[in-house]
């Protein structure tokens, strides 16, 4: 064999190789924090002018480092104050005071995946 196809045989080797060490180091991905059901539900029209909030999460959540922020129809923006519960997936507060109109409640949250995700639930409030 020429020394060409022993270099390509070689590099063909330490590569197979290579792949073989880091597999067991490979670690499988785990799911960033998607919503699973939110109430008011995503679109939903909702009676005012208070209205507790639940978004409930497919994997547990750090309710520490997690925010929850109100945007008002007219475009005014306040924190969501989280409030304690039962479930590590859940998230919920209370809002006071709503008028009619569109609502945004926009989320970040830290997942045990490590990664912060964020989205958005709108919802629509009546008299």
């Amino acid at each position: 064999m020429n020394s060409l196809g022993n270099l390509v045989r070689n590099l063909t080797l330490a590569g197979l190789l290579l792949v073989v060490m880091a597999a067991p180091m490979a670690t499988p991905a785990l799911a960033h924090a998607i919503i699973v059901s939110s109430v008011p539900a995503a679109g939903a029209t909702v009676a005012g002018p208070d209205i507790d909030l639940a978004i409930t999460f497919n994997v547990r959540v750090d309710a520490d480092r997690s925010k929850l922020t109100l945007t008002g129809p007219d475009g005014s923006s306040a924190d969501i104050a989280i409030l304690p519960n039962d479930s590590p997936a859940v998230l919920s507060g209370h809002l006071t005071g709503l008028k009619a109109g569109v609502y945004s409640v926009r989320w970040q949250v830290l997942a045990t995946d490590g990664h912060i995700t964020r989205g958005d639930v709108n919802f629509t409030v009546t008299p």
